[in-house]
C-alpha cells in the first residue's frame, strides 16, 4: 500500500481502538460491582488500546476522507484486529491460549457464538459481561458504533457504513440513521431483560442472555446454554427476541412510529415465516419419526433450534448432535439462509434469496412470453427494470457463490483435520454455524479441536460477518496495493 492509502486505514483504525479501549474499561464497573481481582489488566489493556489509538488518530488526522475501497480494507483488518486485543483479557483474566482467546474473541465480536470455553458458569462475572458486550456491540457492528460517536458528517461516513455490510438508512443521513439505530437497539434488548426476568431468569443472566438474543450471538453464562433452564417458559420468552434481532432495524423503526402492520408488509419479513415454515414441517417430521419422542418435546426443540439457527443466534435446547442427518442438514440450510439484511443476524441474508428467487421466477416467465414483452419485477417497494434486476442479481449471485466456495473450502479443511471422528453432515453443520456467524453446535468446536480446525473456523467466521468482499479487497491491497483498483 502506498502511505497515503495506508494512513486513511490507520486513522480510522485508531478511531476503533479508541471505542474498544473505553469497552475495555467500562469493565471496571462490572468488576467494582463483584469485587473481582481483575482491575489491573483491564486498565493495562484498556488504557494501552485507547492509547494506541489516539496516537493513529491524531497522527492522521488531516487525511482526507477514504473511498469505498480503504474503507472495505479498513473493515477487513478491524474484524481481525479487535478481536485480536480484545483476546488479551481472557488470557491475562481466564489464562486462556492466545488461539482459545482468539478464537472465543472473534466468536463474541461475529456474533457466532462457538466457545473455547467449557463452562461458562466459573468464568469471572467480568468476562462472562465481556463476551455479552462483545457479542451486543458486535451484532450491530464496531464500525457503526465509532460512527455513532466519533464520526463527523461526509462521505467518509457512508464508505465506512456500508463496507461494514449496511446499507439500510433510517433517516437522511448516515450520522443520525447508526444513532437512531442504536436507541432502538438499546430499547429492544431493556425489553428483553424485563421479559428474560420475568420468566424466571436471574437479573444478571437476564441482562446477558438479552444482549446476546437481541444481537443474535448465542453466548450464555451457564454451562448448557438455555437447555441448563429446562423451561419452556423461558424458551418461549427467548424466541421472539432472537427473531426481533434478524429483522431490519428499518422495519422496528417503522412499527415504533406506529405503523404496527410493518412486521407483515416488509419482504423479508414475510420471507423469514416462508421459509421458516418450509423448513420446520420436514423438520418436525423428521425429528418425531426418527427420534421416538413425543409430539410436544418434538416440537419445543425443533421449533426451538429452528429459529436460533435462521436468526444465526446459537442458544441451544437439546444436543443436535443426536438428531437424525436429515434434520441437521435441514438447520444447516437455515443457517445458511440466515435473517434480513439491516438486522443483527448473519447468514447469506433473506435478501439476496428472494433476489435469486425473483430472477429465477422472471427467467422462467420469459420462456413463455414474446421476446420484447416487459415483464415488471418488484423488490420490496420498487418497481425493478430488466437492467436493474441484473445487476441487484448479479451482485446477490456473486455473494452466494462466493460464500458456498469458502463454505466447501471449510469443510475440506474440517473433513482433514477431524479425521472420521464427525459425519459429513456433522462438519457441514458446524462449518455452516461458523461462517453463517450462528454458534450451534454438533460438539465439534471446542478446546480439544486441533489448531488447523479452529484457525479454519475462524476465517469462516471473519468472512461471514464482512460478506466476504472486504476479505477479498484486503487480499487485493496486500499483494498489489490500491492502483490500479
Amino acid at each position: 500500500m502506498r502511505p497515503s492509502n495506508l494512513s486513511l486505514v490507520l486513522r480510522d483504525l485508531g478511531s476503533i481502538l479508541i471505542i474498544l479501549g473505553v469497552l475495555i474499561l467500562s469493565l471496571l464497573v462490572i468488576a467494582f460491582i463483584f469485587h473481582e481481582n481483575v482491575v489491573i489488566p483491564i486498565i493495562a489493556t484498556g488504557v494501552s488500546v485507547t492509547l494506541l489509538g489516539l496516537l493513529l488518530r491524531l497522527s492522521f488526522r488531516t487525511t482526507r476522507d477514504p473511498e469505498y475501497k480503504h474503507a472495505m480494507v479498513c473493515a477487513a483488518l478491524i474484524w481481525l484486529i479487535v478481536p485480536a486485543f480484545s483476546a488479551i483479557l481472557f488470557v491475562l483474566i481466564e489464562g486462556m491460549t492466545p488461539l482459545d482467546a482468539y478464537f472465543e474473541s472473534m466468536s463474541g465480536w461475529t456474533g457466532t457464538g462457538l466457545t473455547m470455553v467449557t463452562h461458562p458458569s466459573t468464568l469471572t462475572h467480568t468476562i462472562q459481561f465481556w463476551r455479552s458486550l462483545m457479542q451486543w456491540v458486535g451484532g450491530v457492528g464496531v464500525i457503526v458504533l465509532m460512527l455513532s460517536i466519533l464520526a463527523r458528517p461526509g462521505t467518509g461516513a457512508y464508505v465506512l457504513y456500508k463496507a461494514e455490510a449496511r446499507e439500510e438508512r433510517i433517516r437522511p443521513s448516515i450520522i443520525s440513521t447508526v444513532r437512531m439505530t442504536w436507541w432502538i437497539y438499546l430499547f429492544l434488548t431493556s425489553i428483553g431483560i424485563l421479559i428474560f426476568f420475568i420468566a424466571g431468569m436471574k437479573p444478571w443472566e437476564a441482562i446477558n442472555h438479552a444482549m446476546t438474543a437481541i444481537g443474535t450471538g448465542g453466548f450464555a453464562v451457564t454451562d448448557n446454554s438455555i437447555a441448563t433452564y429446562n423451561s419452556f417458559i423461558i424458551e418461549l420468552a427467548i424466541i421472539p427476541m432472537m427473531v426481533l434481532g434478524a429483522i431490519p432495524f428499518l422495519v422496528h423503526y417503522r412499527v415504533l412510529k406506529g405503523n404496527i402492520k410493518a412486521y407483515l408488509q416488509d419482504t423479508q419479513c414475510l420471507a423469514f415465516f416462508i421459509v421458516f415454515a418450509v423448513l420446520f414441517i420436514p423438520l418436525l417430521a423428521a425429528n418425531y419419526f426418527m427420534t421416538g419422542s413425543d409430539i410436544f418435546t418434538t416440537t419445543r426443540y425443533s421449533l426451538f433450534q429452528l429459529v436460533s439457527g435462521m436468526t444465526c443466534t446459537g442458544f441451544q435446547t437439546t444436543d443436535v448432535s443426536n438428531w437424525p442427518l436429515l434434520s441437521i442438514l435441514i438447520v444447516s440450510i437455515g443457517m445458511v439462509i440466515g435473517g434480513a439484511t439491516g438486522s443483527t443476524a448473519g447468514g447469506v441474508k433473506l435478501l439476496r434469496v428472494i433476489v435469486a428467487y425473483k430472477w429465477i421466477h422472471w427467467s422462467l416467465r420469459r420462456n413463455f412470453l414474446p421476446p420484447r414483452a416487459i415483464i415488471a419485477v418488484r423488490l420490496e417497494d420498487k418497481l425493478l427494470e430488466r437492467w436493474e434486476m441484473a445487476r441487484i442479481f448479479s451482485e446477490a449471485s456473486l455473494i452466494i457463490i462466493l460464500w458456498i466456495f469458502f463454505l466447501i473450502i471449510g469443510v475440506g479443511v474440517l473433513t482433514v483435520v477431524v479425521n472420521t471422528h464427525y459425519s459429513l453432515g456433522e462438519i457441514i453443520f458446524e462449518v455452516a454455524s461458523a461462517q453463517g456467524n450462528v454458534g450451534l453446535t454438533t460438539g465439534l468446536t471446542g478446546p480439544g479441536l486441533p489448531d488447523a480446525g479452529k484457525l479454519m473456523l475462524i476465517f469462516n467466521m471473519w468472512v461471514g460477518r464482512l460478506e466476504i468482499i472486504p476479505v477479498l479487497m484486503l487480499l487485493r491491497a496486500m499483494l498489489k496495493g490500491f492502483e490500479p483498483f
